[in-house]
């Protein structure tokens, strides 16, 4: 099959090779639009291109909702975290053969990241709304609904880069998928991030990036961290939709917060602040 072939597959096969049954374990393959086992496991292709791979519900205030998804799509489309989407396909330029995103959402940096290099990318999120849009996001990527706390549906040392933006940190599963010296990447809000949004959005830990070389500091080592941080002017509805798109959401309702929320009717300058951590598997772990 040629890369232009593979390109314009609904779940490219590239990305169907990395992803193994998550009944018993064993690679898949594609037959039309179902993958398949070879005990017969089977599951089928949603209509707008990605795979659900889950055996169970997942608990309510987990995965997006698609009022969240729906606005984190139209706040990212406005480009206020554009100078986070070039650091990452900045720092994932190296990537080749597969990139996997954990926590993909809706794919806009996955998609990013393979624009600036020949990868393919494998979108995991719980969220099948969120996915629904991931799998268009870009030619070269497949999308899978999985929950990244459990064991991923995913060969061992199939990514050359493992991106996780805002997501869960499994670093076990990081090390495993990962081949021998891959890159992981991880973005994370600062703690000045949207400070000036007060109690509408989630504090940030201040020890967050301490927090997070403990995680994963078994199973892998640190080679760079970056920060990101300006100024910027964001519209009563850019407001709105950068509190909705995130787990704030799930806690509108609470002490008038969606009444200072609505009552908002001039452009806000906030602070947007993030770090970029890479990381470089290590051979063995001590987890």
């Amino acid at each position: 099959m040629t890369p232009a072939d593979d390109e314009n597959d609904p779940l490219p096969p590239r990305v169907v090779a990395a992803l193994r049954c998550s009944v018993c374990g064993n690679p898949i393959g594609a037959a039309g639009r179902t993958l398949r086992c070879r005990n017969n496991h089977s599951f089928d292709l949603a209509r707008q291109g990605y795979v659900n791979l889950l055996h169970a519900r997942i608990p309510a205030g987990t995965a997006d909702t698609a009022p969240m998804v729906a606005a984190r799509a139209d706040f990212l489309a406005s480009g206020a975290y554009e100078p986070l989407a070039d650091e990452l396909a900045r720092v994932c330029a190296e990537a080749e053969e597969l990139v996997v995103d954990a926590g993909a959402g809706t794919g806009y940096y996955l998609a990013r990241v393979l624009e600036a290099s020949d990868a393919f990318g494998l979108a995991l999120d719980v969220s099948a709304v969120a996915l629904r849009r991931a799998a268009r996001a870009h030619p070269r990527l497949g999308a899978a609904v999985w929950n990244l706390w459990e064991p991923w549906p995913v060969g061992d040392g199939v990514a050359s880069v493992v991106l996780n933006v805002f997501a869960p940190r499994n670093g076990p599963e990081f090390h495993r998928v990962l081949r021998p010296g891959g890159l992981l990447v991880v973005a994370a809000p600062a703690p000045d991030h949207l400070r000036e949004l007060g109690e509408l959005v989630l504090a940030v830990d201040e020890r967050k990036d301490e927090r997070l070389d403990a995680t994963l500091g078994g199973y892998f080592t640190r080679t760079d961290r970056t920060e990101i941080r300006c100024e910027t002017e964001l519209t009563p509805r850019q407001v709105r939709q950068v509190v909705e798109m995130g787990p704030a959401a799930f806690h509108l309702d609470r002490d008038g917060r969606r009444e200072r929320l609505d009552a908002l009717h001039e452009p806000q300058v906030v602070t947007v602040s993030f770090t970029v951590s890479t990381y470089r598997r290590r051979s063995g772990s001590e987890g």
